[in-house]
Formats: C-alpha cells, sequence, structure tokens
C-alpha cells in the first residue's frame, strides 16, 4: 500500500508527526510525506518516509501565497501520479484539515482520514477526534490508529530523526551545552541581553556553551555568544545541527524547531516557553524538560506572533541563573 502523510507546517510540526509517521510506514510499502517549504528540511530526516512532496499551502504559515488555480492544477498531477492508496491529514489543533482534504479527494486518493472538529461531508472517511490536552505529537499518533495504522512492536512513540553526523569539528573536545536564541517568532524568543548572560553565566560555572542559528541569525549569535562560546551561528544543516545537538549535555531553546530536533536526539532541554500557545500541547516531548517562562501571563493561548504586553516579561523576567540553575538539574538528574 502507498501512503501518503499531510503535515504543511513548520520545521517542529513536522518533527512532532514522526512518530505517526513511522506507524503509517509500518503498513505501506511506500510513504510520501506531502509538506511545506518550511517543513521540508524536517521531512527529509524523518525515519520510514520515502519521497518528500513540497507544496506551499495558501492556508498555512506567517505569509501563505495567493490562491493560484495552476499551482493547485500541478499539485493534483503531481498527488495523481504518485498514485497513493491512503492519506493521513494532520493539523495542529487550531487548523481544519478539510482544505487539504478536498485537493486529496480530488486527486483521487481513495481514504482519507484527519483529526476534525468541522464535519467533514465526504471528504474523509475517518473522522477522527482528538482527546482534550493531548500532546501533538501525541494528538496526531491517535489519529493514525483511528486509520488503522498502529506503531510497529517496539516502537515508543518518541521523536526520532535519522542518524546524525559526527560533528565533533565544529564543537571541539569536551563537554559541552547548547543554547539557540533564535525563535520562528519574536513572542517566543528570549530576549538576547538575557541569552548573553546566560552564556555568560554558564562559562563561569564551568560549562562550555556552543550558541546555534541558522543563516539569518548570524548577528544574534555572535552577539549571545561574544567571546564566552562557540559560535555556530550559519554553519550547520539541519542534519549537522542533529549532531550537535545529541551531543550536548543539555540544549537551551524557546519553542521552536530546534528544541524538538533536541528532543528527537534524546537530549534534554531547558526550554523558555512563552505561553501563547499551550506547553502541554507543544513542550519538547519525550525528554527530560525543565520549562521556564509564566505559563499564566496574559498573553497566554493568544498565539501572538509578537509580544503583547510591554516587557515581554512572561520570558525575561527569566534570568540567566535561572537557566544555570535548571541546566545543571538536568545533568545531574541525566543516566550516565
Amino acid at each position: 500500500m502507498r501512503s501518503l502523510v499531510v503535515r504543511l507546517d513548520s520545521f517542529g510540526d513536522v518533527l512532532l508527526a514522526g512518530p505517526a509517521v513511522r506507524a503509517v510506514a509500518a503498513h505501506s510499502t511506500r510513504v510520501t510525506l506531502l509538506c511545506g517549504p518550511r517543513g521540508a528540511d524536517a521531512a527529509r530526516l524523518l525515519p520510514g518516509v520515502d519521497d518528500v512532496l513540497v507544496w506551499e499551502a495558501p492556508w498555512e504559515g506567517f505569509d501563505p501565497p495567493p490562491v493560484r488555480p495552476a499551482d493547485i492544477d500541478a499539485l493534483l498531477g503531481r498527488l495523481r501520479a504518485g498514485a497513493h492508496d491512503s492519506a493521513l491529514v494532520l493539523t495542529s489543533h487550531h487548523q481544519s484539515p478539510l482544505p487539504a482534504a478536498l485537493l486529496l479527494r480530488l486527486a483521487g486518493i481513495g481514504r482519507i482520514g484527519a483529526d476534525s472538529t468541522d464535519h467533514p461531508g465526504r471528504l474523509l472517511d475517518v473522522r477522527h477526534r482528538r482527546l482534550p490536552g493531548r500532546h501533538e505529537a501525541e494528538a496526531a499518533l491517535d489519529t493514525a490508529a483511528a486509520m488503522g495504522f498502529t506503531p510497529p512492536p517496539g516502537d515508543d512513540g518518541r521523536l526520532r530523526v535519522l542518524p546524525p553526523p559526527d560533528t565533533g569539528g565544529l564543537t571541539g573536545n569536551g563537554p559541552y551545552v547548547v543554547l539557540h536564541p533564535g525563535a520562528s517568532a519574536p513572542a517566543r524568543a528570549w530576549s538576547p541581553h538575557r541569552c548573553a548572560e546566560a552564556v555568560t553565566l554558564l562559562a563561569d560555572a564551568g560549562h562550555r556553551v556552543v550558541v546555534t542559528g541558522g543563516p539569518d541569525e548570524r548577528d544574534l549569535t555572535r552577539r549571545v555568544g561574544g567571546d564566552a562560546a562557540v559560535d555556530l551561528g550559519g554553519r550547520t544543516s539541519p542534519r549537522t545541527l542533529a549532531g550537535v545537538l545529541r551531543m550536548a549535555d543539555v540544549v537551551i531553546s524557546a519553542n521552536t524547531g530546534p528544541a524538538h530536533l533536541a528532543a528527537a536526539v534524546g537530549t534534554p532541554v531547558v526550554s523558555l516557553f512563552a505561553p501563547v500557545v499551550p506547553a502541554g500541547r507543544w513542550a519538547p516531548y519525550g525528554v527530560p524538560v525543565i520549562l521556564l517562562g509564566d505559563q499564566s501571563a496574559p498573553c497566554a493561548d493568544t498565539r501572538a506572533l509578537t509580544c503583547p504586553v510591554p516587557g515581554h516579561p512572561c520570558l525575561d523576567e527569566v534570568t540567566g541563573q535561572d537557566v544555570v540553575r535548571a541546566v545543571h538539574k538536568l545533568i545531574q538528574e541525566r543516566p550516565s
């Protein structure tokens, strides 16, 4: 059976779909993952994915493209060529799977399932309704199971990626902690001066610190790392970043893709979590986590991209010393 999994959101969202993808792969001869441009690199890291189909949906992302009939027609052609027997549409709790399901139906896919609050009419063959409060990774697995895609024996349901490369040449010798100062939205980011404070205090406490960031975050990582850290801003691909995070004692990150990548390689996370989305659904999954940030702040559950509260108190009241204490706690509790 040829199966299609749809997850059209960002890097971290696609990583959280990984356990469900493995469940689909356990019952399929070939699995294609349809994702957006922001999730494509994560899709290529997932075990169980044979093909990655990238398409920018006009209902997803921070700046969706316009609806163009030619784009829709091209996607339908690619979907028909895939000759998929079934499709699992995965979305976050606040999204509808029905626009994607309509396109899949037009492409002739015979069996389609999704978690849907909205009445699906003839768009879904399997309509699942998630249990309240489920983590996004668990909710995706539940939806897969509703379609008959149960996890393979021995699969623990945690996040996972393909084995990353050795990155010792980037990080140098000896233990280290990683601080990732960037975030996909400003409301989720810990301020640069707080990140720099944490780097200095961690170095003073005897830790080697590695600062990571994308190509567009070089100025940020340089500012945060200063002379006290190894600056890998713009120097890692998604695969090499996975290697850097895998060998870290602890990763310090906001609620953004690298936090989920750290979880996928089994590294504990100090999560600087702005409550604009619920931590119960989006915190790093399946690894030891210490959550920092005021989860009852006025911005809670607003899904704001830019902080609506002056001074960004939910995160900026967290100090560098708070982070140092959390790092020490996770290191002490980590099995040898």
